[in-house]
């Protein structure tokens, strides 16, 4: 094999690996997603949830978020972190019947949503480049394994996402998968926290964001060794001409 050949296989190697790599992170990192730092909440404690709002619009920019939360959950409390430039509103509504919440106990009155408003001035800009973090803590989680809190997400033009399509077992991903959250069986002594992730770098490595870019950072290390070994091939044909 000639060196301009070898040189070649090394490039192609490392554009598709590294393209590879970088395209998966960008249709991974387009979801809201709920995550979670450290350890899974537990049943029947309380959790802290950081959902993760990136933009979609080419030419639009994101200006409200609304969590939901299912009444059969009967979580009772909300907290919120506050953001600058966002204001937050809880609403609590009462409940036809009194619902067992995580800990066996009766709940009249539950929180079923809770809206993040961009205040004039700020958004999460157009285009893709851009997403904001809204930290929540919650309680007393139901006694669920997987708590499904469907967002939506509006515009400054109007136009209003929906991500509230729950995955089926053993199917395919939806277009608009709602944010899940894994809680763990209770230990016993109903006082699971978890914390709240504040930015990028703090978020869970679990969320489909930082496997995104891992697998987009994997790509450029291969593909870089690609051309390592193409530039080896290269050197040690040059010697064996000698």
């Amino acid at each position: 094999m000639t060196n301009n050949a070898v040189i070649r296989r090394g490039l192609v190697l490392a554009g598709t690996v590294g393209i590879a790599g970088l395209l998966g992170a960008g249709v991974a990192s387009a979801h809201v997603t709920a995550n979670v730092l450290g350890s899974e909440p537990q049943q029947g404690g309380y959790g802290a949830i950081t959902f993760r709002v990136p933009n979609e619009e080419e030419n639009a920019a994101t200006v409200k978020v609304e969590i939901d939360f299912k009444p059969e959950y009967a979580i009772s409390s909300v907290r919120y972190q506050p953001i600058p430039g966002w204001t937050a509103e809880v609403t609590k509504t009462p409940l036809p019947a009194p619902v067992k919440n995580g800990k066996g106990l009766d709940v009249t009155e539950a929180v079923t949503k809770i809206v993040f408003t961009a205040q004039p001035g700020t958004k999460i800009g157009p285009g893709e480049t851009q997403y904001q973090e809204f930290g929540i803590t919650a309680g007393s989680l139901p006694a669920v394994d997987e708590l499904v809190l469907p967002a939506i997400q509006t515009y400054d033009n109007g136009s209003v996402v929906a991500w509230d399509q729950v995955q089926a077992p053993g199917a395919e991903e939806p277009e608009h998968p709602a944010p899940t959250v894994t809680l763990a069986a209770a230990s016993g002594d109903g006082h699971s926290h978890s914390a709240v992730t504040t930015s990028a770098t703090t978020a869970s490595e679990d969320s489909t964001d930082d496997t995104a870019r891992w697998l987009g950072g994997a790509g450029l290390v291969v593909g870089a060794l690609g051309l390592g070994v193409g530039a080896g091939a290269v050197l040690r044909g040059r010697k064996a001409t000698k």
